[in-house]
């Protein structure tokens, strides 16, 4: 059997998880059309609760904030009622659960809003192939930027959704500043034009982030509240050229929070723009005394090392968990791993390739 300091408990605030092994955030796309958690949605979350903190798959906070087909929501009672069946399901096996915060911003479609276009910081399209729409396959559309006052309804939205999640029986939040959603969207020199209070400066690209926390830690205490941020991501073309100067400040003002965790994705497994060097964990482990949760292409050994050194206090492990339900069963014992190799059951209906995933069973000696 394999030991390693992957699998001691590690504290997020108050919150004693029992091993710092995450699982990361994924989109799955079993919300259905009304975007309430399910019973099949606790059932997959269940199979996986050996992991210390299990972050749901992105949650929308609005209907404005919405991107993708069936995922779920957080600004109903009926989608709060849904996910206490989530919550009431894992609190007996000593997981902590995070919900994720996200708005999709420019990375939509005006099919999933009645013919209006999606929001963002400014009207920058995004450059992609196309977008998964209720119609199918369409090409992105030019977003329309965000007024002022639209900026401030929207960071009332993910407070909205901080206090539904606390009625959810969520152990904390995640805000979601990665991968190209709104967040990221302003924060980001490329995809934020703004010449207002929003735009321009570090300190005004920041002012979004810094107000949607604000707004929820007038809701939660800052250990029970993470964010996420993507540094190296190219993921919904995002990549600007003062990358490191961006997130290096990011990463101060974060720290002024005194958060629980920061989310960073510093692994390269969805690619870099290569406008100088990647950012890494050793660059950010002295600015952010919070715990810091490592992510994106993790291998168990790579985890080891990152935990070992100090520059991560627990992996987010995400494609892995697909297939693998007892992921850290099958790293302490070295079980061979399930690939996840192949995609086309992962946004689609039902229970195939979603909770039909078996734990390992040694070959049988008959």
């Amino acid at each position: 059997m394999k030991t390693s300091r992957l699998f001691e408990p590690v504290s997020i605030g108050n919150l004693r998880c029992k091993n710092r092994i995450a699982m990361a955030p994924m989109t799955r796309s079993r919300a259905g059309s009304e975007r309430v958690a399910n019973d099949l949605m606790a059932e997959h979350y269940l199979q996986r609760s050996s992991a210390g903190l299990l972050i749901t798959e992105a949650t929308v906070v609005s209907p404005q904030g919405i991107g993708w087909h069936d995922t779920p929501g957080i600004y109903t009672e009926e989608m709060v009622a849904g996910w206490r069946k989530v919550t009431d399901t894992i609190k007996p096996t000593g997981a902590h659960m995070f919900l994720q915060l996200w708005h999709c911003g420019r990375a939509s479609h005006s099919d999933f809003h009645d013919g209006a276009l999606p929001v963002s910081a400014s009207a920058v399209q995004l450059n992609g192939d196309c977008i998964h729409t209720p119609l199918g396959k369409k090409p992105y559309e030019i977003p329309r930027a965000l007024t002022v006052a639209e900026i401030k309804a929207t960071v009332d939205d993910y407070r909205k959704a901080a206090i539904n999640a606390r009625a959810a029986g969520f152990a904390g939040i995640e805000v979601h500043g990665a991968n190209g959603y709104l967040i990221n969207q302003f924060l980001d020199s490329k995809t934020n034009l703004r010449a207002d209070q929003y735009g321009g400066s570090l300190e005004n690209r920041f002012r979004f982030f810094r107000e949607v926390l604000e707004a929820v830690l007038d809701v939660w205490p800052g250990e029970q509240v993470g964010a996420r941020i993507s540094p190296n991501g190219v993921f919904n073309d995002m990549g600007s050229a003062d990358f490191r100067e961006t997130y290096l400040y990011a990463a101060k003002e974060l720290d002024t929070f005194n958060l629980g965790y920061v989310h960073i994705m510093d692994g390269l497994a969805f690619g870099f723009h290569g406008k100088g060097e990647p950012m890494t964990l050793a660059e950010f482990r002295p600015i952010i005394r919070s715990r810091i949760i490592a992510n994106c292409g993790y291998t168990q050994e790579l985890a080891e090392q990152r935990i070992a050194e100090g520059t991560a206090d627990m992996i987010a492990f995400g494609r892995p968990f697909i297939t693998n339900p007892d992921l850290p069963e099958r790293f302490k014992n070295n079980w061979p791993l399930n690939p996840a190799e192949d995609m086309t059951l992962w946004y689609t209906a039902g229970a195939e390739g979603y909770t039909d995933y078996p734990p390992y069973a040694p070959p049988s000696s008959v």
